[in-house]
């Protein structure tokens, strides 16, 4: 027995109210166990009981032993002055107050303790493995909805934190987060530190010429920095170092990685799709802002390198002809990790339920992910269709499963009550 498992097992009243009596020996009735109170006091709020012949408003704490009640110095507290019941797993010794004690042991079915005790000590991919592919969809389809909520929510308060870092400038911070998204996980933060080293205000002012956008996204992370052979990366070069004075540049200090990497993922080809879709594009934010459907998104973001990274994918190292387009998959992952994130981030600060609901209808029209999480999932036969499954079940992996939060998990407490 856990005290959370005790809060789990009164807040849903799991337990056998026949001839309820008080240690004190009164007769006793639950009218409300209480809201559960995750904050500082006592452990449910505006309870309602009735004890004998009289009725009582006031809060509840629960224990495993009652001698908790001192040891957690509760009776120093003036937060436990209008406890009414003290509720307790074990009843130890007899309490040094008036507060009546109801002792919860035998009164709580044996199986629902065993249920949680195997979820405890389950090893598997889940807690609840055996369990799961019989929860019904109704329960799932709730639960997926917060799963997903919660996890936007998370990614809002990121970009709430970057907001904070430049004055509340969204097509900034969107440019910020766009550029770690290109830099995959491998060079993410030395992306980042480079879109945070050019202001969009300077790149506006070079978005005719796709060859000097190159050459400063490129330059800033030292990747022009070196003596070529070829005509093009000298020019980038030369173009850079010119714009690097002008405008007193400061080339980051990150380092980027080609090692261990597909070719289309290398940072040199992710910059110069960066720098085309700076070209292409102006007030990107505010565009996807106003964008109708997914559609549009994904039209936008259609897009290929320059031309001379068809036949190359580092400087000065030819290679066979291929069109280095962003593709699919990585249009998916952006408007996974950026685009509706920032746009939930957006209605929530703006108080506007529509950018909100956008965020979460292009999730739904967007592929889902596939990786080590959702293929355990599948393999329990969990539907994974979009993105908003993908993200609802990454969620739920790392911070319930992972973590055995059971009691807080919708598919857990199904799994318990059964």
């Amino acid at each position: 027995m856990t005290e959370r498992l005790l809060q789990f097992i009164w807040q849903f009243q799991y337990l056998n109210k026949g001839e309820l009596a008080t240690l004190q020996g009164e007769s006793l009735q639950i009218i409300s166990p209480g809201q559960h109170n995750t904050n500082q006091g006592p452990d449910f709020l505006e309870a309602k009981v009735r004890i004998a012949n009289t009725t009582w408003a006031g809060n509840i704490e629960l224990h495993f032993k009652t001698s908790d009640w001192e040891k957690h110095k509760h009776h120093r507290d003036d937060n436990y002055n209008n406890v009414i019941l003290h509720v307790v797993w074990e009843h130890d010794v007899s309490p040094q107050n008036s507060i009546p004690v109801l002792e919860l042991r035998g009164r709580v079915s044996k199986i629902l303790l065993q249920k949680y005790d195997e979820l405890m000590k389950a090893i598997s991919f889940i807690p609840c493995e055996r369990s799961i592919p019989l929860t019904r969809e109704i329960i799932w389809k709730s639960w997926k909805e917060r799963l997903l909520a919660e996890r936007l929510i998370k990614k809002s308060k990121v970009a709430e934190n970057y907001l904070q870092q430049c004055n509340y400038h969204w097509e900034e911070v969107f440019w910020w987060l766009l550029s770690r998204n290109f830099g995959i996980k491998v060079n993410a933060d030395a992306f980042e530190e480079m879109a945070r080293s050019i202001p969009l205000a300077i790149l506006a002012k070079h978005k005719n010429q796709i060859h000097q956008l190159e050459s400063l996204l490129l330059g800033q992370l030292n990747l022009l920095n070196r003596n070529f052979m070829e005509d093009y990366p000298k020019m980038l070069k030369k173009e850079y170092e010119f714009y690097k004075k002008k405008y007193d540049l400061k080339p980051v200090a990150g380092t980027v990685f080609f090692l261990r990497m597909r070719p289309g993922n290398f940072p040199t080809i992710r910059l110069a799709q960066l720098a085309m879709l700076v070209f292409n594009s102006a007030h990107l934010f505010s565009k996807i802002k106003e964008a109708a459907s997914v559609n549009e998104i994904r039209k936008w973001f259609n897009l290929t390198a320059n031309d001379y990274w068809h036949y190359h994918y580092h400087f000065d190292e030819p290679s066979p002809f291929r069109k280095k387009k962003l593709g699919a998959s990585m249009i998916h992952n952006i408007m996974i990790n950026t685009i509706a994130p920032m746009l939930f981030a957006y209605g929530t600060y703006h108080h506007e339920e529509k950018y909100k609901q956008k965020a979460l209808r292009w999730l739904e029209e967007t592929p889902a992910e596939n990786n080590s999480i959702t293929k355990g999932f599948q393999q329990l036969t969990i539907e994974n269709k979009t993105a908003f499954d993908s993200q609802a079940l990454i969620e739920l992996k790392n911070e319930y499963c992972n973590k055995k939060r059971c009691l807080d998990c919708s598919i857990g407490n199904a799994i318990l009550k059964n």
